[in-house]
């Protein structure tokens, strides 16, 4: 029993991983995209232990069998007999909730972050300090992310986003004063890390939470770079809804 269960719970994870990083590319909700390699080789090592674990079961079975009798009782040193009554290899059979995050991961994978994240942390902008950032490829509108868009909002003393027409997508989220921002999360390794970065849209009527929109419109200045009035806010033009792309976030 003891080897059937490892089994099967083994060959379950290694299946949702193989879910979710091999047959798909669900992966890119919990980790980044260098990872997948990792996954996939961990899934089939885990698939091969479970099935190593269950042939080994079975000739665990077999040698049983052969014996028996043993496992009704043996005659002690006083000359009477021990009635044990149970097995010591059977696994407890709460064991078997441990296959339902696997189970779940194979059934329903769980959705990538969202705005629940994004509104539970100050969005941050990784920079170096106020300077002048390079000039924005030629033609408009110019597609930016929004970890671009903040940061040259926040700390590029020479402007190079104005009078210029850009393009951000993201999902969407709130606050409590009726602002609306274009929002995305951004890893280092692993959902896990993610930290939320928010532009704010203006000139627009918010989509519902968590709606992935493409927004079209040009930058709004609020203060001057490097200071705590400098903030990523765009005058929206147009606010398209898109579908939420294979990879929902931003790479540091």
């Amino acid at each position: 029993m003891r080897f059937r269960t490892q089994g099967v719970l083994l060959l379950l994870c290694g299946a949702a991983l193989l879910r979710v990083s091999l047959f798909s590319e669900l992966y890119l909700r919990y980790v980044k995209e260098g990872l997948r390699p990792y996954l996939i080789i961990s899934g089939v090592l885990l698939v091969v232990l479970g099935v190593l674990g269950l042939v080994r079961r079975e000739n665990g079975d077999g040698g049983r069998r052969d014996h028996g009798d043993d496992d009704h009782g043996h005659e002690g040193e006083d000359g009477h007999e021990d009635h044990h009554g149970h097995d010591h290899s059977r696994s407890p059979r709460i064991a078997w909730l441990l296959a339902a995050p696997a189970l779940a991961l194979i059934l329903y994978p769980p959705p990538a972050l969202g705005s629940y994240s994004a509104e539970r942390e100050e969005a941050k902008v990784a920079a170096q300090g106020v300077g002048t950032f390079p000039k924005l490829p030629a033609g408009d509108p110019v597609e930016l992310t929004l970890n671009s868009f903040a940061s040259r909002a926040q700390w590029d003393s020479g402007a190079s986003m104005k009078g210029r027409t850009l393009r951000l997508t993201g999902f969407v989220t709130k606050d409590d004063d009726g602002r609306w921002y274009v929002a995305r999360l951004f890893v280092n390794c692993c959902a896990a890390d993610a930290a939320p970065l928010k532009v704010q849209v203006r000139g627009a009527k918010a989509p519902a939470r968590d709606t992935w929109v493409t927004v079209t419109g040009t930058w709004h200045r609020t203060g001057t770079p490097g200071s705590d009035e400098a903030r990523p806010v765009l005058n929206a033009t147009s606010v398209r809804r898109v579908d939420q792309p294979s990879n929902p976030y931003e790479k540091r």
